[in-house]
């Protein structure tokens, strides 16, 4: 069974940076699609990137580009999202997901979010 552990949440004022990171267990992120969401109070989850399962990224978000990077380690099974030039419109809880084929809100694995919390 995959498991899915996410990490690096925290609050960070206007223009601040964090990296999350996505730990995976029960499967090789080599094996695996995967994916960064989020979700802020009162608005649907939303996808900000994801991988195909040879690390080739699919997707990104408008308000990712130029901010925020997503990658994985192989060697650490581990998925990770670089995000600079915090803004408070991104303040959610940041959700990592993984498929067999192409990660989608359906996809059947998902860690439990880590909060993210940017001050003005």
């Amino acid at each position: 069974q995959v498991q899915l552990v996410e990490s690096g949440g925290g609050l960070v004022q206007t223009g601040g940076s964090l990296t999350l990171a996505c730990a995976v267990s029960g499967d090789t992120v080599s094996n695996l699609a995967m994916g960064w969401f989020r979700q802020a109070p009162g608005k649907q989850r939303e996808l900000i990137g994801r991988l195909t399962s040879s690390g080739v990224q699919t997707y990104y978000a408008d308000f990712m580009k130029g901010r925020f990077t997503i990658s994985r380690d192989n060697a650490k099974n581990t998925l990770y999202l670089q995000m600079n030039s915090l803004k408070p419109e991104d303040t959610a809880r940041y959700y990592c997901a993984a498929d067999r084929l192409v990660v989608t809100t359906s996809s059947p694995y998902w860690g439990l979010g880590t909060q993210v919390t940017v001050s003005s």
